[in-house]
């Protein structure tokens, strides 16, 4: 453990100083719920700042992770981690300083300060968005060995970029809030600051955008460790390639559930009510991937009793 642990340091050292900073703010912020009493929006004011302090923490292991696997440096895709770092240290700094302030850091244009701050933490996820997909581009153009580990990779970053865009609806003008110098609303039929899920406060009186937002950054991880419980689980009955293409099918299916999610939220319906259209969707969704999860199972046993024969 304490030689993965001193790998793991020197894997992107930007990155895991940020992931070393990020934990500490989710220990200071989960500090700061039970000692503060102040609520904003319905919700302890510093929720914000340990949710996306634990979501970077997770975000930054994986990326320096992935920059491990390639078998050889790239300066273009280290110098393009870095600028993740710094623009997430910038979006932290406004969200934690809003937080100190009183008030929100999202969608807050009530005062010149606080429409100023917003639109340079937009103008920074824009930088993040861009360096990301860089990062990507030359993560896959380098071959790693692993074919599975090569398209949970993939996979993992292009998702994680779609993931990122469906957020962009919370900005769009159906999104305007009634309320004077807010520009924009998580929620969607429904009053942000309202009912909502334990911990991660998804509305359950409306739409949610930020659902499939979160589903979609966190195929990064997700994908990865379906192919290592693959690997672990199933690497001596299925072959390599057979473990990449059932990982194309499952990266499908996540990409397909995240637009199924914030499709739900458009339409102001809560995660856990879902009306006939949206179950008749997700059932389609679940025995399309079974299909073509059958299918793949299928042909690699075919495959092997014609050289068996």
């Amino acid at each position: 453990m304490t030689i993965t642990l001193r790998r793991a340091a020197h894997w992107h050292r930007p990155l895991m100083v940020f992931v070393s900073a990020m934990a500490v703010l989710a220990v200071v912020s989960a500090v700061g719920i039970v000692a503060d009493p102040r609520v904003l929006t319905g919700v302890p004011i510093w929720l914000k700042p340990l949710k996306f302090s634990l979501s970077f923490v997770a975000y930054s292991v994986t990326l320096a992770w992935m920059l491990s696997l390639l078998p050889r440096r790239s300066r273009v895709a280290e110098r393009a981690a870095t600028v993740i770092v710094a623009v997430a240290v910038l979006e932290m700094v406004i969200i934690v300083g809003q937080v100190l302030r009183g008030t929100t850091s999202h969608f807050n244009a009530t005062t010149p300060l606080n429409g100023a701050l917003f639109a340079l933490m937009g103008a920074a996820i824009m930088v993040l968005f861009a360096a990301h997909l860089v990062l990507g581009i030359v993560v896959l153009r380098q071959r790693i060995a692993d074919r599975a580990a090569r398209y949970a990779v993939a996979l993992g970053l292009g998702l994680t970029l779609l993931g990122m865009l469906v957020a962009v609806p919370m900005t769009m003008p159906s999104q305007q809030s009634d309320v004077e110098g807010i520009s924009g609303a998580h929620s969607v039929g429904v009053p942000d600051g309202g009912p909502g899920l334990p911990l991660v406060g998804w509305s359950t009186t409306g739409g949610d955008l930020r659902i499939g937002h979160f589903v979609g950054l966190h195929a990064l991880q997700a994908l990865p460790i379906l192919a290592i419980l693959l690997r672990r689980f199933l690497g001596r009955r299925l072959d390599e390639l057979t473990q990449a293409r059932l990982l194309v099918v499952a990266g499908g299916a996540y990409g397909a559930f995240t637009l199924l999610l914030t499709w739900q939220a458009l339409r102001g319906q809560p995660l856990l009510r879902p009306d006939a259209l949206t179950l008749a969707a997700v059932a389609a969704l679940v025995v399309a991937t079974a299909t073509a999860a059958g299918l793949v199972v299928t042909r690699r046993r075919r495959s092997e009793m014609a050289l068996a024969a």
